[in-house]
């Protein structure tokens, strides 16, 4: 006879369930023989409750006290026995001091949810208006971690091959054009995968996808009078939790299982995933924002207190997260290595990442425990890790992140001064070289790959606008125009928004051709925000956090509308695939490294090898030279005008026999604006290019 553990058994019974002692670890809700192990943190609760009911019940159907013996340290564990888990919510109720001037904000009137709970139930169906009078509105459940994920193994592509594409999972297919079966969800952006692989990219960046709450601040259009959501996400609610409102599958419980196929389909395609991610804040907001689970379980551990007890706003949301409080950085680290470890997902980017950055006062610390912690844990030894080094509170460290070897950064100064280039400032040509060869002024003792390049995110402008309009157009946010950045740097060609004027509607084309040109032959990581290569417009909306609506939709019928636009970014992309000199992962010193009788990097300007530099140039071309993959001599030339002249261009002489070949000229009428990679043809002169104005020309040189 076999003999059976000891502490698979119940020990006691509470209310009306065999319970036991607990296993502190993991935290959360872990299915166990016969049972449910529930384990929560809390350092200065006076007693716990955990709270059980059935799915959807507005009124739990036992509560059970943890037992003083079951705590251990500041952890309250117990292993409930004979529960239905499929048919399970469940929630705490912790008691304590209320006394906010020292932190503590204890609430036993209140149910609060896991914060480890792997699914979360009560905004199931994205948009359906919950009922505000349930007293626990966000409910945790759980999680069967049982999918088949077959063989799937990271592509783990080398950070130097990657081309980002920023997109938002239900903006990318809500559009009624979008043709897809399930719009806006998870299973929807599934089936547009054919088109990313069309299209070159090879790295999805998605946009908050942990739970939140789309009603939160919700209120109507001023214009129009309808809803206004949280579209992006940006107030997480539950961060181990997959979004149900994303799954088409959500109102099953099935928004785990529906992401994961997504992250599965997306790897056989040879795509990385890339989360979004926010640490920095949560959806309690300060002292009149709802109390959800940090706040009522251990409020002065969570978050980052003034000596009075108020919320410290390094977010511009409320409150900021405590994170290298040594229990915050546990917590961010085990949610990091669940995705990683459970969704497959391959790195994360980190929204407002400088306060990552901040000790338990705000100040900035030399020596970040979470950076640190983050940059060298073996489980996330291959993710990749990006920062946006800038927060709410001013501290602004693009360039000088802690970085540990590991860390990498939206480039905010590469987006700044292409944006000032394009539209033809002074002043901008010596700052833009060292951006397009991967910022080594900013990034000398890392390389390149620290540098994610972009010209537009989901947080301004898209690129048709930045072409289109001088100022923001706000008005339906509901904000008086006061919200969203005003220093975009952007030119509206002469006519502000929509226009019938051919020769304007020509250059704003003009305009994102460039843009895109010189983002895609720079070194460093290139990052294109979804529906820019169809000039996708938010009406000069720059700030479209709220709007969960055509403004921010991808309207598939531009992909056909503007071909001429989504085939010259496919060619671009192709193109910097077949020169490995625009993608090295180490920064170019001018120097013969090949053995090509070029340097690796050299600067021209109207003559050969004669750059101007003056404050009042608008004109730079750069040569890279090297070999490449079959180890032939490879060379890629790019001219960048930003004068509203044109300009005869001497072109630097090759060696071994090469000859100049055109790639792209955004000055030539499509078809001839961009080539098939392999397939450029000979200039008409060898060492003479006229660069139309407001032009990029990209040439190749190959024997």
């Amino acid at each position: 006879m076999t003999a059976e553990r000891i502490d698979e058994f119940p020990t006691r019974r509470i209310g009306g369930y065999r319970v036991g002692h607990g296993r502190p670890f993991p935290y959360g809700a872990h299915l166990v023989p016969g049972g449910v192990n529930f384990s929560v943190y809390s350092d200065r609760a006076t007693s716990m409750s955990l709270v059980l009911f059935e799915r959807g019940a507005d009124k739990p159907v036992e509560e059970l006290p943890f037992p003083p013996e079951f705590r251990l340290g500041s952890v309250f564990a117990m292993t409930v026995f004979g529960l239905d888990p499929e048919n399970l919510e469940y929630g705490f109720r912790a008691d304590g001091p209320f006394d906010p001037a020292r932190g503590d904000r204890f609430d036993a009137g209140t149910v609060l949810t896991d914060p480890h709970a792997r699914l979360l139930s009560g905004r199931d169906s994205w948009g359906v208006p919950p009922d505000w009078d349930k007293p626990y509105q966000y409910r945790a459940m759980i999680a069967f971690e049982d999918f088949d994920w077959e063989d799937d193994a990271p592509p783990r592509i080398p950070t130097e091959e990657l081309v980002i594409y920023e997109t938002h999972v239900r903006g990318f297919t809500r559009h009624p054009s979008s043709g897809v079966s399930a719009p806006g969800t998870y299973a929807g952006l599934r089936e547009k995968i054919p088109y990313l692989r069309e299209l070159g990219v090879n790295c999805v960046e998605l946009m908050p996808v942990f739970e939140f709450d789309e009603f939160d601040n919700s209120r109507a259009d001023p214009l129009t009078g309808r809803r206004l959501y949280n579209y992006w996400g940006y107030n997480t609610v539950g961060f181990f939790a997959p979004k149900a409102g994303y799954a088409a599958t959500g109102a099953y419980g099935m928004q785990a299982d529906e992401f994961k196929t997504l992250v599965k389909e997306l790897h056989k395609a040879g795509i990385e995933v890339v989360l979004d991610v926010v640490f920095n804040h949560t959806a309690e907001g300060n002292e009149h924002g709802p109390t959800i689970s940090f706040k009522g379980l251990d409020n002065s551990t969570y978050y980052m207190l003034t000596p009075e007890g108020y919320y410290y706003n390094f977010s511009g949301t409320g409150n900021t997260v405590n994170c290298n409080h040594p229990v915050v950085r546990d917590f961010v680290l085990a949610c990091l290595r669940y995705w990683v470890s459970e969704y497959h997902v391959d790195g994360f980017r980190f929204d407002l990442a400088a306060i990552l950055d901040r000790g338990p006062d705000g100040s900035p610390l030399p020596n970040p425990p979470l950076l640190e912690q983050l940059a060298y844990d073996p489980i996330l030894r291959h993710a990749k890790l990006i920062a946006e080094a800038w927060d709410a509170g001013g501290l602004y460290q693009v360039g000088h992140f802690p970085n540990y070897g590991r860390w990498a950064e939206w480039n905010g100064k590469y987006r700044d001064v292409l944006r000032r280039f394009i539209k033809g400032d002074e002043g901008t040509v010596g700052e833009l070289a060292a951006r397009i060869v991967g910022s080594p002024d900013l990034y000398g003792g890392r390389g390149p790959t620290a540098s994610v390049n972009f010209v537009t995110a989901h947080d301004g402008f898209t690129l048709h606008d930045l072409v289109s309009y001088n100022d923001k157009r706000n008005e339906a946010n509901g904000e008086g125009n006061a919200d969203g950045a005003n220093d975009n740097n952007s030119w509206n060609c002469g006519v502000e928004g929509p226009t019938g004027d051919p020769e304007v509607n020509a250059l704003r084309m003009r305009q994102m051709k460039n843009a895109l040109a010189i983002l895609l032959t720079s070194q460093g990581v290139p990052m294109l925000l979804a529906g820019d290569e169809a000039g996708r417009t938010q009406l000069g909306n720059n700030n479209t956090y709220c709007q969960d609506n055509e403004l921010s939709w991808f309207d598939w019928d531009l992909v056909e509308t503007n071909a001429e636009l989504v085939g010259f970014v496919r060619r671009l992309i192709a193109f910097r695939r077949a020169h490995p000199i625009l993608r090295e992962a180490t920064h170019p010193l001018g120097v013969d490294f090949s053995g090509v009788g070029l340097p690796d990097v050299s600067w021209h300007g109207v003559d050969a090898w004669r750059p101007d530099w003056s404050p009042g140039s608008r004109l730079l071309a750069v040569m890279r030279c090297g070999r490449d993959a079959a180890g032939a001599r490879d060379h890629v030339y790019v001219a960048m005008n930003s004068h509203w002249e044109g300009h005869d261009l001497e072109l630097p002489e090759l060696t071994g026999g090469a000859v100049w070949r055109v790639f792209a000229d955004t000055g030539t009428a499509a078809p001839d604006d961009a080539h098939e990679p392999g397939a450029e043809p000979v200039t008409p002169h060898p060492r003479r290019y006229h660069i139309g104005p407001r032009s990029v020309v990209i040439l190749t040189g190959s024997v």
